[in-house]
């Protein structure tokens, strides 16, 4: 059975251990921190991740990772079961200082999944130790996947954004951006490039997309998630999903074979 309470294990003298939980739909967890990095896998569902410098989300076959001390809130979508480990920071495969989204292979998916089911105090030099030591060097070759919605440092440029997320106006254009914020043209383009790392568009079409997995995880049609997001057709909507995750969005629909 996997072990579930993150704060009950933080204590043990091990570098990384596993939790699994299971989850209702629909269900959030609260603005919340944890020592260790960890590395949060939806085995079943999507998950939704927010931390202060923006947003990630996490389809079939990704994971997010947020570093140890970083505040973060969660939102399940659908029924989720998660299988997630907390690694020690510092050691090899922590995956760094910075909250990120990473491919998960089928080994590293059975990885997580048998690591949920080895009880804390393992012993590091038998069986259970090596699979563990295994995962430790499959995170750290795991390749980043771009599903980040960074947000700027600017409160009043923060919340525009936020608010995108939560009720996108997909047809806004940057003068109406600058216009509400009180900015002109080229000191909003600037400073949006500036503290995102992303340009304005750029950024629109990543929030699409974040925006978009979550929706068709839970089996809503191509075409009305394109119109509601601003795109003419479901080709124009499924070509910029394609850009920018090399796979079309009916791959993520229920049944859908990634």
């Amino acid at each position: 059975m996997p072990w579930n309470n993150p704060e009950a294990v933080d204590h043990i003298d091990r570098p990384i251990i596993g939790v699994g939980n299971e989850y209702p739909p629909a269900f959030e967890l609260d603005w919340h921190q944890h020592r260790r990095g960890q590395l949060l896998y939806a085995a079943r569902g999507v998950v939704v991740l927010s931390t202060p410098q923006g947003a990630w989300v996490a389809p079939p076959e990704r994971a997010v990772w947020t570093p140890g001390g970083c505040p973060h809130a969660v939102r399940m979508v659908g029924a989720v079961s998660t299988r997630s480990v907390l690694v020690e920071p510092g050691v090899q495969g922590s995956l760094g200082g910075e909250t990120k989204v990473i491919q998960v292979s089928p080994l590293l998916r059975s990885l997580l999944e048998a690591a949920c089911e080895i009880a804390p105090e393992y012993d590091r030099d038998g069986r259970d130790g090596k699979l563990m030591a295994l995962l430790l060097a499959e995170l750290a070759l795991a390749p980043t996947v771009p599903l980040a919605v960074p947000f700027p440092q600017t409160p009043a440029l923060a919340a525009k954004c936020q608010a995108f997320l939560e009720q996108p106006t997909p047809r806004d254009s940057i003068d109406q951006w600058s216009a509400d914020l009180g900015m002109g043209r080229r000191a909003f383009t600037r400073a949006f490039r500036r503290e995102t790392g992303l340009s304005f568009g750029e950024w629109r079409q990543q929030a699409c997309v974040l925006i978009a997995l979550p929706r068709l995880a839970q089996g809503e049609a191509v075409t009305g998630i394109a119109f509601d997001l601003g795109y003419d057709s479901a080709a124009a909507f499924t070509t910029m999903f394609k850009r920018r995750l090399g796979v079309p969005p009916n791959r993520y629909l229920p049944g859908g074979s990634l």
